[in-house]
């Protein structure tokens, strides 16, 4: 793993955006600058890091670790469900197909936990019971182990917007999704959990929960798309101190992005009013907690690719102008 001095030496080289004007149009989502032109999409991971909905700070080698992640898991996956990856010619890029957005995020949650106003534990501890159509028993604990893993879609919403929990029956009510679409969506969903699970408990990690996007192809076939199994989109903890820690109502070791939302928390910042500055040392740690997780669950070493990255970005995009 890379020295703490090497992740503060990148701390200068953060790659807050791009502004390409010859790969097609630009998207600029909360995390992803998206780039799309005919049936192809290039998606360019920056080292924006998204809390609360909003952009907090940036995380040096953040864009690289996220993007390295999901091309593991879209490999470890697409048996399932087949995803929207066709290459990725630089480290914090991937070129994929291009879909018309499923307007729904698919989270899985095998554990009740969670700090913010959408997550099961808030909920829970705030008096639901009944949490997007899943039934909830009394007596739970923080970060406990459910019976089996729930669904708790949320909408899909726009950067700066805040996102909605529904439960399927308000989705296809409501119009969002059609009943056919969200069960293809949810069974895949489902397995996609259930494959992470089984590959992360072989490394020692439990896969808490996560959420799935889906988009559909021109010839209307729903796909996986955006990123699966980082630590943008999923919680993990170590598995060899959870129940010691949950019978002595410990919070479980995290390698999430957790850390910062929990840092955010203790400065009285839940999503709304200005960001608090984050510190360098905040933002060290929360880097060297990204390229600790890519490490663990993938079982690969972490090459960093030190300075600024833009430049290699442009050069290895040039066949795409």
């Amino acid at each position: 793993m890379i020295s703490t001095e090497q992740i503060k030496e990148q701390l200068n080289f953060c790659l807050k955006g791009t502004n390409f004007v010859n790969l097609g149009e630009k998207y600029e989502g909360k995390v992803r600058d998206n780039y799309t032109k005919d049936d192809r999409r290039i998606i360019i991971v920056t080292d924006r890091l998204s809390a609360f909905d909003r952009i907090i700070t940036m995380l040096p080698f953040k864009g690289q670790v996220l993007n390295q992640m999901a091309q593991f898991w879209f490999n470890q996956t697409k048996d399932i469900i087949g995803n929207h990856m066709v290459e990725c010619p630089d480290p914090n890029v991937i070129v994929g197909e291009q879909c018309t957005l499923m307007p729904a995020e698919m989270i899985i949650r095998g554990y009740i936990t969670g700090v913010t106003k959408t997550s099961a534990w808030y909920n829970y501890e705030h008096g639901v019971r009944n949490f997007c159509g899943n039934v909830l028993p009394e007596g739970l604990k923080k970060n406990q182990k459910l019976e089996k893993p729930i669904l708790t879609p949320t909408t899909k919403g726009e950067a700066g917007a805040h996102d909605e929990n529904l439960s399927k029956d308000e989705f296809v009510s409501r119009g969002i999704i059609s009943k056919e679409d969200f069960e293809i969506m949810e069974d895949a969903a489902f397995k996609l959990y259930e494959r992470g699970v089984q590959i992360a408990e072989k490394q020692g990690i439990i896969l808490v929960d996560t959420k799935y996007e889906f988009g559909k192809t021109k010839d209307g076939k729903i796909i996986l798309i955006d990123e699966i199994h980082t630590p943008d989109s999923s919680r993990f903890w170590f598995a060899d101190e959870y129940e010691k820690r949950l019978a002595s109502g410990e919070e479980q070791k995290k390698i999430d992005k957790e850390y910062v939302r929990e840092w955010l928390a203790k400065e009285g910042f839940l999503g709304d009013g200005e960001i608090p500055v984050v510190p360098d040392d905040v933002r060290v740690e929360g880097t060297r907690r990204y390229i600790e997780a890519y490490e663990l669950i993938t079982g690969q070493i972490f090459n960093a690719e030190m300075g600024d990255p833009l430049p290699r970005i442009e050069k290895n995009l040039q066949k795409y102008v």
